[in-house]
């Protein structure tokens, strides 16, 4: 019977999260595939080390406070404290108006930083999940985020440790990545100026 819940549970967390992404037309946004694709891979991620069902409807929910209409306690309604309570740990806390993006950034940084251990689990798979989209399909904006990631990845050590290892290994290769793109530039202009 609890198995029964359980599955339940996460079955009609992500109904929700489809749902709620659905109606406000998002989309990934370099592959134009339904938004609940990233949440998907998120709660996929998360399955792979030690989980509750909790974790995985979190996982299904992260952005939806953050992305569409629903709110926390909307979230609290339908699927109980423990999950409401991760979704607003892993909600973004900036606003627009709290300044430039470094500065919504360190707000949002250190609002992660007092996660439970849980969160920030859920929190590595989120960022695995954008940085192999990022690195794959925006070099230019990679360079930003890359480095947000790593100040990031500092406060993130207590969540799970095969993830925070994937999330770093990750993160590396991407920079690997721009400063390989950087060197070729670099070298492709320098050929350029002596062909002249």
């Amino acid at each position: 019977m609890h198995t029964e819940q359980s599955s339940s549970l996460v079955e009609r967390a992500y109904l929700f999260a489809k749902a709620a992404h659905e109606s406000v037309g998002q989309v990934r946004k370099y592959s134009n595939e339904p938004y609940i694709v990233h949440p998907a891979e998120v709660a996929e991620l998360v399955r792979t080390v030690p989980h509750t069902d909790v974790m995985i409807a979190a996982s299904l929910l992260h952005d939806v406070v953050e992305d569409t209409s629903a709110t926390i306690d909307e979230v609290q309604l339908e699927f109980g404290n423990e999950v409401a309570s991760l979704v607003g740990m892993l909600t973004d806390v900036s606003k627009p108006s709290d300044g430039n993006r470094a500065v919504r950034k360190q707000l949002d940084r250190e609002h992660s930083a007092q996660a439970s251990p849980a969160a920030k689990t859920i929190k590595l798979a989120d960022l695995i999940s954008n940085s192999r989209s990022i690195v794959a399909h925006d070099l230019n904006f990679a360079r930003i985020y890359l480095a947000e990631k790593a100040l990031l990845l500092e406060v993130l050590k207590e969540g799970d440790q095969t993830l925070w290892d994937l999330a770093n290994r990750l993160l590396n290769e991407g920079l690997q990545a721009l400063e390989s793109t950087t060197m070729q530039r670099h070298l492709s202009g320098a050929r350029h100026s002596a062909a002249k």
